[in-house]
């Protein structure tokens, strides 16, 4: 959903409620979880380190959680506060160019933080009415020699028609993205190093 106004509280209740039944407007869902690329996708992994140690880890899945990873100011989740389970709707809410964009997302999986790779995090994949097509994965691991990385995977391809006539901009607001979101997560990381 495209427009000039940001979108009112009431206004993302209603899209969201439109999402509930909506599929996934993608077939590899839960790749972002696995090695492999996905074909005829523009496939995107990108991390950062963050620090040392458990109160470094414990802060930034506490960021995770609170949907702290979105760089704010022209992107962000509504409902603010969603929770992180399986099967969530979100509106992800970018600002492009003037325009407010209302992206319908589902959360697919979530990755507990337990076992051996102490991974915490979660993917959402895209629902028919998005600007994209593809899956994200945010994830906070902390490794055996002790160092905490944020995480960022994702494929995604345009699917509005904006979005395909526009991709080198559409790109570029992605990676954006993930530079923000990158300086973010390591700012917040800074603040709970011990």
């Amino acid at each position: 959903m495209v427009s000039f106004l940001k979108p009112s509280a009431y206004l993302v209740e209603k899209f969201l409620k439109i999402q509930v039944t909506a599929p996934f407007a993608y077939t590899a869902i839960g790749a972002t979880n696995g090695d492999t690329p996905v074909p005829n996708f523009t496939n995107d992994h990108n991390r950062i380190l963050l620090g040392k140690g458990e109160a470094v880890y414990r802060a930034a899945c506490d960021a995770l959680r609170q949907w702290q990873m979105f760089p704010g100011g022209w992107a962000w989740i509504a409902p603010e506060g969603a929770p992180i389970q399986v099967g969530q709707n979100l509106a992800m809410v970018a600002r492009v160019m003037g325009i407010y964009w209302l992206n319908g997302c589902r959360i697919v999986y979530t990755l507990d933080g337990t076992g051996p790779d102490r991974r915490y995090g979660f993917a959402y994949g895209t629902l028919p009415d998005h600007a994209e097509c593809g899956e994200e994965r945010f994830s906070i691991a902390w490794l055996d020699d002790d160092t905490v990385w944020y995480d960022l995977k994702a494929f995604s391809q345009p699917r509005h028609w904006l979005a395909r006539a526009f991709k080198p901009v559409a790109r570029w607001h992605q990676r954006r993205f993930v530079k923000e979101s990158l300086q973010k997560m390591k700012l917040i990381a800074s603040q709970n190093r011990a």
